[in-house]
């Protein structure tokens, strides 16, 4: 199928001239800045954060750039991967018209940002085993389907989606393809990222906020054509990322290896609370994860999860969302975190 940008493009995101900040206007080195209408006597803080940020984030792009081979032309950085769902929405799906297509057990918030850009939002659920339906897929999606949101690996199950169903969604639909990988760096297959070249309708959502750590910095990144990212750019607000979590992020992208160090033993946690938690006879199943979480089935979910709730450990219940009837979502801690929610579930089994 040919894909055609303009084709998917709302008439007024086509039309749309983005708004021209002074630091967009202004690109160098200065010694005076009387552009912006800022306090140029400074701020109350020790570092001075009177001056507004890079709008288009260059130098962490850059080093982005560097670490995942990935052209700074073909990056956006959004207020969380949250902005980036949303501005995609705002960009290619109409009002009240078109439509996106998710595959639940999924991410809540492709759903979320939908209803609040009035799109429609069509369903297909994954199979029992977690995988996408291509049939149903196929049969769903109509000529205003703009959107496809495929989250691998994927949350809440924790399992990445089959690598050729995806190619077979790539190279059939002509509307844009988004992966979410924002639990990519646990998993033991590779990124999409390197798949940008082949295909057009390829958006990629990557996040600092899982294993590099920095979830309260709210970063996001997303991957695509340099067209896509144009169009990105052009909706987004002046200044989506301040300049604290702009430098704070550039300090953390130079500790790739202690990251690298922090992901192996996050996996290797994993594997031993999984090992662990299946030693209670209250376990029924545990899934298998690509992700930095467990997706653990057990008897009376909801009061399971009161009382781990009245011993101070706070995991998701999950157990009314399709397919994962009698699941807890456990998000794999420090080596102290995970004995302690093994032992509470133990003294509740006990005295259950």
């Amino acid at each position: 199928m040919t894909f055609d940008l303009n084709n998917l493009l709302r008439d007024n995101i086509k039309k749309l001239v983005p708004y021209s900040s002074a630091r967009d206007e202004f690109k160098g080195e200065a010694n005076t800045f009387l552009d912006a209408n800022e306090n140029s006597f400074g701020s109350p803080l020790t570092k001075w954060y009177n001056r507004y940020p890079d709008p288009l984030q260059l130098k962490v792009k850059e080093k982005l750039s560097s670490i995942k081979a990935v052209p700074v032309e073909n990056i956006f950085l959004g207020n969380g991967s949250d902005e980036c769902i949303d501005v995609l929405m705002r960009a290619f799906c109409e009002p009240g018209k078109d439509n996106i297509l998710i595959c639940p057990p999924t991410y809540g918030m492709y759903e979320v940002s939908a209803h609040i850009n009035d799109v429609n939002i069509k369903k297909v659920s994954l199979t029992p085993a977690f995988q996408l339906n291509l049939p149903a897929i196929e049969e769903a999606i109509d000529d205003n389907t703009k959107i496809i949101f495929l989250c691998s690996p994927n949350n809440p199950t924790g399992n990445s989606l089959d690598r050729d169903d995806i190619e077979i969604i790539l190279n059939n639909y002509s509307g844009i393809v988004v992966i979410d990988e924002a639990y990519i760096n646990f998993s033991r297959f590779r990124s999409f990222t390197q798949e940008l070249n082949d295909y057009p309708n390829l958006v990629i959502l990557q996040t600092l906020s899982k294993a590099w750590g920095l979830a309260a910095l709210r970063v996001g990144m997303a991957f695509a054509s340099q067209e896509i990212i144009h169009v990105m750019n052009k909706i987004k607000p002046p200044y989506n990322i301040n300049q604290a979590s702009q430098e704070l992020t550039l300090q953390a992208l130079e500790e790739v290896g202690q990251v690298n160090d922090m992901i192996r033993e996050i996996v290797a946690q994993r594997d031993l609370l999984a090992k662990d938690l299946l030693t209670i006879p209250v376990v029924q199943k545990i899934y298998p994860s690509d992700a930095n979480f467990l997706l653990v089935q057990v008897t009376a979910p909801k009061a399971l999860y009161k009382y781990l709730l009245e011993k101070g450990i706070v995991v998701r219940d999950r157990s009314s969302v399709e397919l994962c009837a009698g699941c807890l979502r456990i998000t794999v801690g420090t080596p102290s975190e995970n004995v302690s929610v093994v032992n509470a579930i133990k003294n509740w089994d006990r005295e259950s």
